[in-house]
């Protein structure tokens, strides 16, 4: 038990870092699309495969915040119902919504795996003036899947055992 709890703050910590990351690539997009537009705007020479590398980064910034997101609260939830619910039935919810979430990040994962090896195997590259390979870019997806998977199997266990969400957005360790 005491293995599993301290894996989950490891896990925690892994988060928090890819989360901080992501942060740093928002603040690189930032400074490249105002580059570009000013390189665009005043030069009429926009900085070579901007857009490019936006897409590719976007892709990074979802899946490797989205589950730091999850363990701080920050994705979207409807309660209307939950609320009018009683303990037990809230309880059972509580350990079905995240029962559901993992299997299907479980499945991404998988099917994820098998698209980007694919990609490896086949040697596919974007169809851009870079030619990047595709394989490096998609592995990002089954490894912020395979974390979502892995917060909500915490949140299963967290659940099962009674411990309380003390987590919530904004809130530093």
């Amino acid at each position: 038990m005491r293995l599993v709890t301290r894996g989950f703050e490891f896990l925690g910590q892994l988060m928090k870092a890819l989360n901080f990351f992501s942060g740093a690539i928002i603040l690189f997009l930032t400074l490249l699309i105002s580059a570009d537009v000013a390189m665009r705007y005043f030069f009429n020479h926009p900085i070579e495969n901007a857009t490019e590398i936006t897409e590719h980064a976007l892709l990074f910034i979802a899946f490797l915040s989205a589950a730091w997101i999850l363990r701080k609260g920050g994705h979207v939830e409807v309660d209307i119902i939950y609320n009018q619910l009683g303990p037990r039935s809230r309880r059972f919810l509580d350990c079905l919504n995240p029962l559901l979430g993992a299997m299907v990040c479980l499945a991404f994962t998988w099917f994820s795996v098998q698209a980007t090896w694919l990609a490896y195997e086949r040697g596919t590259v974007f169809a851009t003036t870079w030619r990047l390979p595709r394989a490096p870019i998609l592995a990002v997806i089954p490894v912020g899947s395979l974390l979502l998977f892995l917060e909500y199997l915490r949140q299963i266990f967290q659940n099962l055992s009674g411990e309380k969400r003390n987590e919530s957005v904004g809130r530093e360790d």
